[in-house]
């Protein structure tokens, strides 16, 4: 996957470490907007929590992933969790 968006996206901006690339699920479309990496939040999470407590890693992901701005390329993450 990460071949096929860097394809598309020449200057696309990806997680690292690349054990991440698990959690991508494809490419978001903006309007006005360059198309970025778009991954599942819930699959982000689940990767950190194999290192720290899931209440770590979710708290890890909100001030380090959310909270990083990397210009208008930043990754997106989508919950793709079935709505309760």
């Amino acid at each position: 996957m990460r071949e096929r968006i860097m394809y598309e996206i020449e200057d696309a901006i990806f997680l690292e470490p690349k054990i991440f690339d698990e959690a991508i699920i494809g490419i978001a479309y903006r309007f006005g907007m360059e198309p970025v990496v778009t991954y599942d939040r819930t699959i982000v999470i689940d990767i950190l929590a194999r290192l720290m407590t899931r209440e770590e890693a979710e708290e890890f992901f909100e001030y380090n992933t959310i909270g990083s701005w990397m210009g208008i390329l930043t990754p997106i993450f989508v919950d793709t969790r079935p709505a309760e």
